[in-house]
């Protein structure tokens, strides 16, 4: 037979996540523990003694010691509620810091895959959100001990009292304890729908603040606006059946819980008039009687511990995607060959590469084209291991990336965005993030190789520059992003896109200094412009989820659909025959060794075929 967590692995991991956060605040949920359990005592202690006190007075007896134990447990009552009040928010501010660390870890050892599947605005409802409604578990149930404590207790001392006060009261206790199981799944599937409702409205949101620009330009606000709030009715029905759950409950209680203390002080009286009872323990039985039906406090108790545990298990959804693993295998000394043989990914239900072969050798450039949609962002992503290949596998000088070491691989691959996220307190560690030692020679000279060094000096503070005080435009926040890959170093080094903000003329100097003459690192550069897969060793072009053809840029620039990728239906009229590109070699004399190259690479098909491998 599986387990519940065999069945339900949100559910599972939704268990595991609690039971250690619990265990983090271990000491402090103990303590809380006790303290309820010390002020639910207290209370059951006060009807006691102040039925005794009452007794004594109605006696003509001495009765200050009793008064005077009366105030003392007052004042005791006053003194731990200040305590839990401490003590929960203490453990609640802990247990949610500790989710949201261990949930940060995971997405980000997740990776990429996390913001797709669940989406980057759902995730940070989930880690911000629900992180905290889940955090108050641990005291939530610490406190329930003491408030089932209060009832149980209740029902005790009544039996102390007499038993037929216990007896009167059990007999409507079934239906108390049926209220309390509706409320409780009730109240999780409410709360269920509403944290869904959350998600697409933060889902939503979160697009629409990244786009606000585009927004503005085409006028579309008030369209936008209604697009994110469209799951508000989702929201506000779950929001109102949540407190109509409460509301049903509450009338319930306001039902049963009367009744059955009438029930206890009318039996109590009887006794009173056949002198079993006297009036203090009258006084003592009412009291316990509103302590025994004490349903309002544990509707509330229970109804927070459902919205916990079901915002529990929205994290735990987001846990049980698993995190990338890591071999131990170390690289070998070498030039940084990338090889993937049979790469199949897909994405979203598509098949977005299918069955790439590529081989790139060490030190050279390989720059990757193809339409929109062709799949070279993922090709890229998977080179470096950002993404896993659904089949097929990815190997840099002879070892599969899946059993490399963590630090092995991510010191061998570097990589530069179209629109780098630039993190770090300042722009000097936004360069050299990642780094274990970071100089600021190495910043320095892996800014002057981006053109990133001139505007970082003008600005206030150069380096130490914070990155939030830093203007920049888009291709100025690329310069920083591929001085970053630059300063990174490593045999292989990943541009994708990465070029696509810079003028002409910033480009050509980079692609100078990236293509230059001598050995360096292994490039994969996604192009989407032929001057810069004019620069690259050889082109590899995809078409359709596969290699159409491996070659020199010359070479496939002959072919119609190849210069229909970069917007140029036909060859321009001064190229004379057509069969050399518009554009030249940038780098001088470097041409024989793109001959070479292309020599050595493998390909998918013909350059000059033109048909799908």
């Amino acid at each position: 037979m599986t387990s519940r967590a065999d069945d339900d692995p949100a559910a599972g991991h939704a268990r595991t996540l609690l039971r250690t956060a619990t265990r983090y605040s271990g000491s402090r949920c103990a303590a809380l523990c006790l303290v309820s359990i010390a002020a639910t005592g207290a209370g059951l202690l006060l009807p006691a003694v102040l039925g005794r006190a009452l007794d004594l007075l109605l006696a003509h007896a001495p009765a200050t010691r009793w008064v005077l134990c009366c105030a003392g447990l007052v004042l005791l009552l006053g003194l731990l509620d200040a305590v839990q009040t401490v003590l929960t928010g203490t453990v609640d501010a802990r247990t949610t810091a500790w989710l949201r660390r261990r949930l940060t870890g995971h997405v980000l050892g997740v990776g990429p895959r996390a913001a797709d599947r669940f989406g980057s605005g759902d995730l940070v409802a989930r880690l911000v959100g629900n992180a905290a409604e889940a955090g108050t578990t641990p005291a939530a149930r610490a406190a329930l001990v003491a408030a089932l404590a209060g009832p149980l207790g209740g029902v005790v001392a009544l039996g102390l009292i007499d038993w037929w006060l216990a007896a009167v009261f059990l007999a409507g206790a079934p239906v108390l304890a049926l209220l309390l199981r509706a409320v409780s799944r009730d109240t999780s599937e409410s709360a269920a729908r509403y944290q869904r409702a959350q998600g697409r409205i933060a889902a939503a949101l979160a697009e629409a603040v990244e786009g606000v620009r585009t927004v503005r330009a085409a006028g579309t606000e008030g369209r936008e606006t209604a697009r994110v709030l469209r799951p508000l009715p989702d929201l506000c029905r779950a929001g109102h059946g949540m407190w109509r759950v409460q509301g049903r409950a509450a009338a319930r209680a306001v039902a049963v819980a009367p009744l059955l203390q009438l029930a206890v002080v009318a039996v109590a009286g009887v006794l009173l008039t056949r002198g079993r009872l006297s009036v203090g323990e009258v006084l003592a039985a009412s009291r316990y009687a509103v302590l025994a039906t004490g349903v309002g406090v544990l509707v509330g108790r229970l109804a927070g511990l459902a919205r916990a545990r079901t915002a529990a298990r929205r994290l735990g959804e987001v846990e049980a995607e698993p995190a990338t693993a890591f071999g131990t295998r170390r690289l070998p000394d070498g030039p940084g060959r990338l090889e993937l043989r049979g790469v199949t990914a897909r994405r979203g239900g598509r098949t977005v590469l299918d069955g790439v072969d590529l081989d790139v050798p060490g030190g050279t450039t390989l720059a990757v084209v193809g339409r929109s949609g062709a799949g070279k962002s993922l090709l890229a992503a998977l080179a470096g291991r950002l993404a896993d290949p659904d089949a097929g596998e990815v190997l840099l000088d002879g070892v599969p990336l899946r059993e490399l070491h963590h630090d092995d691989l991510r010191g061998a691959v570097g990589y530069a965005f179209a629109r780098p996220a630039l993190l770090g307190g300042t722009i000097g560690q936004a360069i050299g993030l990642g780094l274990p030692c970071p100089s600021p020679g190495r910043i320095r000279e892996a800014a002057r190789t981006a053109l990133a060094d001139d505007f970082v000096r003008r600005l206030p503070d150069g380096y130490d520059t914070a990155v939030a005080d830093a203007p920049r435009s888009g291709g100025e926040s690329q310069r920083l992003g591929l001085a970053r890959a630059f300063a990174h170093g490593g045999r292989l080094l990943v541009l994708d896109d990465a070029l696509s903000s810079l003028d002409t003329v910033t480009e050509r100097h980079i692609t100078d200094a990236l293509f230059g003459d001598g050995p360096g690192a292994t490039r994969l550069l996604v192009a989407h412009r032929g001057a810069t897969a004019a620069c690259a060793d050889a082109v590899a072009w995809l078409d359709g989820g596969r290699v159409r053809a491996v070659g020199r840029h010359e070479e496939l620039w002959r072919l119609a659909e190849y210069r229909a990728v970069f917007g140029e239906g036909t060859a321009p009229a001064d190229t004379g025959d057509g069969d050399v590109p518009p554009v030249s070699d940038t780098r001088g004399g470097h041409g024989e060794g793109r001959d070479g190259v292309s020599g050595r690479m493998r390909p998918a098909a013909a350059a000059g075929e033109g048909t799908a491998s």
